[in-house]
């Protein structure tokens, strides 16, 4: 049994970020990106030059800078980054722990 958690969603984007809930293991699921009327993106598909006959694929899709940062401090807060990125790392005002917006 999984759900979708969504991380980043806005109503006025077509652009949304979440991961699929299980029971097992929910913090190392892989996130989703969603993008709905993309309108500059291409995919391409190529043998990569090895012993083996292995094909490569590649997904490029153009996200707006702003849409983006928005989408990566979700993402950083869900995750408790901020520690890592030098912000607030315990109950301090403006962590993701914190009580207080």
């Amino acid at each position: 049994m999984s759900t979708k958690e969504y991380v980043y969603e806005d109503n006025n984007s077509d652009f949304a970020l979440f991961q699929e809930i299980t029971f097992d293991d929910e913090n190392n699921n892989p996130a989703v990106l969603q993008i709905d009327n993309a309108s500059n993106f291409s995919v391409f598909s190529h043998k990569l030059m090895s012993d083996s006959d292995k094909v490569s694929s590649q997904l490029i899709a153009e996200i707006p800078a702003d849409e983006f940062d928005k989408i990566a401090i979700e993402w950083c807060k869900k995750r408790k980054l901020h520690g890592a990125l030098g912000g607030p790392v315990g109950l301090e005002f403006g962590s993701p722990d914190c009580k207080y917006d």
